[in-house]
């Protein structure tokens, strides 16, 4: 059973309109809480935004396939508000789990917040509880609730919603949570697994060849540091040089050798394991899945150390456990590599976060043109947007001719007659001028959560992104809020008066 939030107030709960937040604080714990108490205070916020929150459900599996759970039946689950307010924490604060169950369970104010008592009511949230219900959130309904989000920031600061929109397009590289992958590394992790899962089923099942499996881990690990450690020689003896290439090649073989070894065992056992078995079916995948990871990295190792070929980029994986990473080369100074997925936002000018895109195997001149169409359907008043030169293609400055009025995209390389005069407008060079703050945006989401992604897979980094720039939007508008207070309190002091 759901519900969003109990309307009803428990005895010695206080009303969560009623809670006083200290508008001096700078910690980002009260700005957050100001933006929703504002959201919650608000009808016209609140209704379209618990209307959405009514739709996170757990789902569940039956005869017909995957399900939403009914909100009517069953025990009492976490209300919809308590996942919202701890999912904008999460992210808003860049914390992990372990702190966030700390927060939840001992931090006075946010308690008022999720609408529980300070005397009376005992509550205690697990941290288990938390992983899962979180993790309700998809990239949709988080994207809907952020349309009504920015709308609230609009009407807070008096701006009408006939009023002209200009935006700033720019893209980031969000981390995906991975070490440095190399062909022997990305192998280590597929033995380690192999020889896991393998051990798992050879004692569910009373299957033998793995009552040494800590041992052999032990072994593998230590020829996989052997390998690690040879450097390539750097002498100018050309007999020298053999001797090391030799070596090097040597200890790679027998790396590769003793991973084949592993790699028979484990099929022999995975002849034996019941096929009718639901969970022994489920850990076959599994281990199949570490195999062929297993086989494609012996490949590439053989290639390149052994026949001296060049492993081509597309054949390349970066992670065993988040295959979506991506190799990320953006000639950042400092910065020669990411490794993740580019993430492309489009802010207004009043800081609000209006539209995001996780970038899946593409690059910046290939999503201009969809930003602004995604963009213009939740905001039409759109009128004008600016972008680095990254985003331009001549198809590019035609198609955002015809759904702007005026569109920033410096050209690349030499500027003809006609491209210097449209570079040459006031408002070019005023939007052009001012899209640097875009980077103000993109820096605040990655302190703000962005930095690096711990959620597992493809579907855990959309939602995850998708969280972070709602979070980002309702901090944003707890600051404006927070500040219009303050502002409001100055004016009822009144101009300072020197002393006579």
């Amino acid at each position: 059973m759901r519900t969003v939030i109990n309307p009803q107030l428990q005895i010695g709960e206080q009303d969560i309109g009623a809670i006083q937040l200290d508008p001096k604080s700078r910690d980002d714990i009260p700005q957050i809480l100001l933006g929703l108490q504002h959201i919650y205070l608000t009808p016209e916020i609140r209704q379209p935004i618990f209307a959405l929150l009514e739709e996170i459900l757990p789902e569940h599996q039956d005869g017909e396939g995957k399900r939403k759970a009914d909100p009517n039946n069953g025990r009492p689950g976490m209300s919809q508000w308590h996942i919202f307010v701890l999912g904008v924490l999460r992210l808003g604060l860049n914390a992990d789990y372990d702190r966030l169950h700390e927060l939840a369970n001992q931090h006075k104010t946010l308690r008022q917040m999720l609408g529980h008592s300070g005397w009376m009511d005992d509550k205690y949230y697990t941290l288990q509880t938390l992983k899962d219900n979180l993790r309700l959130f998809t990239p949709e309904i988080l994207d809907r609730i952020n349309q009504v989000v920015v709308r609230a920031g609009h009407q807070a600061l008096k701006k009408s919603p006939e009023d002209a929109l200009v935006g700033r397009c720019d893209s980031f590289v969000g981390e995906t949570h991975v070490h440095f992958p190399t062909d022997i590394n990305l192998l280590l992790d597929a033995i380690r697994k192999v020889i896991d899962i393998s051990a798992d089923l050879a004692d569910t099942f009373g299957l033998p060849g793995w009552r040494q499996h800590a041992h052999h881990q032990r072994q593998f690990k230590k020829q996989y540091r052997k390998v690690q450690r040879l450097k390539h020689s750097t002498s100018k003896d050309e007999k020298k040089k053999q001797q090391k290439q030799d070596e090097i090649q040597d200890a790679h073989r027998a790396y590769i050798d003793l991973a084949k070894e592993h790699l028979s065992r484990a099929e022999h056992t995975l002849q034996h394991v019941p096929h009718n078995d639901p969970i022994a079916h489920i850990q076959r995948i599994k281990l199949d899945d570490f195999i062929q990871h297993a086989l494609r990295q012996i490949d590439q190792i053989d290639r390149r150390v052994l026949q001296g070929e060049k492993i081509p980029h597309e054949e390349k994986v970066f992670s065993l456990f988040q295959p979506h990473t991506e190799w990320i080369s953006k000639g950042k100074a400092g910065v020669p590599v990411e490794l993740g997925l580019r993430i492309c936002v489009m802010e207004d000018r009043d800081g609000f976060i209006l539209h995001h895109h996780v970038m899946e195997k593409t690059t910046d001149d290939k999503v201009a043109v969809a930003m602004v169409e995604e963009t213009k359907k939740k905001f039409p008043t759109l009128r004008a947007v600016s972008m680095d030169k990254g985003f331009h293609s001549p198809a590019n400055q035609k198609a955002l001719k015809e759904q702007l009025e005026c569109v920033v995209l410096p050209k690349k390389g030499r500027l003809s007659k006609a491209d210097k005069e449209r570079e040459s407008t006031p408002e070019f060079k005023q939007l052009r001028k001012q899209h640097s703050g875009v980077e103000s945006a993109i820096n605040a989401l990655e302190v703000h959560g962005l930095d690096t992604c711990p959620d597992h897979g493809i579907d855990g980094f959309k939602r995850y992104t998708a969280l972070a720039v709602v979070a980002r939007n309702i901090h944003r508008l707890g600051a404006v809020l927070r500040q219009q207070e303050q502002e409001k309190a100055q004016r009822k002091r009144g101009p300072y008066k020197q002393a006579a």
